[in-house]
């Protein structure tokens, strides 16, 4: 058994790639799997928000008189 990756043989190489291939498809199954399913309770609706008075904000504690 080859114990660095620099001095490995093809077959060594080969069976790291598949490994690497078939977690990766694992990983994305598990990752697809778990997001589908019924989502009808979690619809968003548009809320329209309507502008109010003008304020003006200021930093000092005077009065503004218009």
């Amino acid at each position: 058994m080859n114990h660095s990756i620099y001095s490995a043989d093809r077959s060594t190489h080969l069976k790291i790639v598949v490994v690497a291939l078939v977690a990766g498809i694992a990983v994305a199954g598990f990752g697809i799997t778990a997001r589908t399913g019924s989502d009808d309770s979690l619809t968003q609706t548009a809320r329209v928000m309507k502008a109010g008075k003008p304020v003006a904000i200021t930093s000092a504690n005077t009065l503004l008189v218009r």
